[in-house]
């Protein structure tokens, strides 16, 4: 063991991040550290009794052309880079005069946090550190001799290692160290990679790389078996699941988070007031409207079965009155942007019910693009951020939707973007009243909407089915008449399609046929 210890004598710091650095000088203070450090680190030391030369005093050279040139110096990485083992590279720096360095501590310009202040081109440019990550990656590689901290809250585990080995650092926790400073110097390098493609428009560049950083580690993943994390991208929105605050309840889980986003994506998609109920990543209930307890009421009649132990999501603030409602059912999660003191004392009495707060509800897409993991690489798409107006509609039947009609297949084929496919929504007055999801052909997802329609129906104790009087959405076109024939038994008086198919000519003669208005999109929405 005593082979791997490297003691501390001489450190260099040059940090943008000030952080812990009291407790930074009393460690250099204890073990009689000789510091080197760059001008506005030195400083901030100094105020903190800590003798400290300063860069360009070592190396002979000032800083120069602004500050962009001051550690890269043949005296700073070939003090950062020689091998004590080698010969030749120990006559090499006594040669040259230079002096080993078995600590940095350093940190990079705070570029991620420029750009999100929304600074010009040129200010983001200067934000790019260079030498920082030099040093880092000099340090990182010659972890044999070297020890590299880039985190301020890792101090306090520096000072654990000196403590234990009276002023020393062993192999084991320099290479821990190394490791994660090739993965900081990787995220910072690919941030502003994509920084470049955004400003650039480079939509699909030559390579990429994704830049995550933890935000949880989870208690499993989607099964027990399985290890799990949640990790944030640099460009996250503020009302993303991420930056969500949970005000009661356990731990978010895998699933938990995986359902919360889905909710947050689909309630995205409306400015009125909506409500959502989740089950598996898909929508089981949503209903849109004016009056809160009415629309709850309609989401959750759709199918109050899969509702069970279901996600909510909502778009407006959470009352007391609509709380008590809520809570009637066993919900796993309710997601709000704002809930009323008395609707979260009534959640307070399930304490295992999470209850969350978004910093509002974004109309306009997160992100801009998707990722699908493959074996050995990945999928990368522009996120489905497509819409559909009443603007656009392209009617191809002789019967003409009417106004409730229309609002409704609107309704239908926005929920529709949000289901698995293949997707089929029946609607009516402003919510859904039956939903397929998720099957290998379209005519089972349209019989399997009209099977837990009716068993809503059953359970609502209705005469008829609630599908009687609906529309039906689909996600991508009917490919035979069957699915159209299908819903028309069930009681639909308008469809809406994206079209596209080679018999659409038959599709629409038995529309025509059965006294059903359909509308083309021209627009599919594939969730697979």
């Amino acid at each position: 063991m005593s082979a791997n210890l490297i003691k501390i004598k001489r450190a260099l710091v040059s940090i943008s991040n000030k952080d812990n650095i009291k407790l930074l000088a009393k460690i250099f203070n204890k073990y009689n550290v000789e510091v080197l450090s760059t001008g506005g680190s030195a400083k901030v030391l100094k105020r903190h009794q800590v003798n400290v030369t300063e860069v360009s005093s070592y190396t002979n050279f000032p800083e120069i052309l602004d500050g962009r040139v001051k550690t890269l110096h043949p005296k700073i990485h070939g003090a950062l880079l020689a091998r004590n083992k080698l010969i030749e590279h120990k006559a090499t720096m006594k040669e040259y005069d230079i002096k080993p360095i078995n600590l940095i501590l350093v940190n990079l310009y705070p570029f991620i946090e420029t750009v999100k202040k929304k600074k010009n081109f040129e200010t983001c440019i200067e934000n790019i550190d260079i030498g920082g990550p030099a040093m880092i990656r000099s340090a990182a590689k010659n972890h044999e001799n070297v020890c590299v901290i880039i985190d301020p809250k890792d101090y306090l585990e520096l000072e654990n290692i000196l403590k234990k080995y009276n002023g020393s650092t062993n192999l084991e926790f320099r290479k821990r160290f190394a490791s994660k400073a090739f993965a900081y110097t990787a995220y910072y390098d690919s941030i502003i990679s994509q920084w470049f493609n955004k400003e650039l428009n480079i939509q699909l560049p030559e390579k990429i790389s994704i830049a995550g950083k933890l935000s949880s580690v989870l208690r499993y993943g989607e099964n027990p078996h399985q290890k799990a994390a949640m990790y944030e991208l640099s460009d996250v929105a503020e009302n993303s699941i991420i930056n969500a605050k949970k005000l009661q309840g356990k731990p978010l889980s895998y699933n938990n988070i995986n359902d919360a986003n889905a909710a947050l994506e689909l309630i995205n998609d409306f400015p009125n007031p909506t409500v959502a109920i989740i089950k598996h990543a898909n929508p089981c209930g949503v209903a849109t409207g004016n009056k809160k307890i009415e629309i709850w009421k309609a989401a959750l009649k759709t199918d109050p079965t899969s509702a069970f132990g279901g996600i909510v999501v909502f778009n407006r603030e959470i009352d007391k009155a609509l709380a008590y409602e809520m809570n009637k059912l066993f919900l796993e999660l309710v997601i709000a942007p704002k809930f009323s003191a008395e609707a979260i004392k009534i959640f307070s009495c399930k304490n295992n019910l999470r209850v969350i707060q978004t910093k509002g509800i974004n109309l306009k897409a997160n992100v801009s693009k998707e990722f699908k993991q493959l074996d050995g690489g990945f999928l990368m798409q522009d996120k489905d951020t497509k819409d559909l107006t009443k603007n656009n509609l392209n009617i191809v039947t002789k019967r003409k939707p009417s106004k409730r009609e229309t609002n409704d297949l609107l309704f239908a084929f926005r929920v529709a973007k949000h289901v698995k496919s293949n997707a089929i929504i029946y609607a009516k007055n402003g919510s859904t009243v039956g939903i397929g999801a998720g099957q290998m052909s379209r005519i089972d997802s349209t019989k399997i909407a009209i099977i837990k329609a009716k068993e809503a129906s059953n359970i609502a104790k209705l005469k008829v089915s609630m599908t009687n009087g609906s529309v039906v959405a689909s996600d991508a076109f009917f490919p035979f008449d069957d699915g159209l024939i299908a819903a028309a038994k069930a009681g639909i008086t308008a469809v809406i399609q994206p079209g596209g198919s080679i018999r659409d000519k038959e599709v629409i003669k038995t529309a025509d046929k059965l006294g059903i208005s359909m509308i083309f999109t021209g627009i599919r929405h594939f969730k697979h």
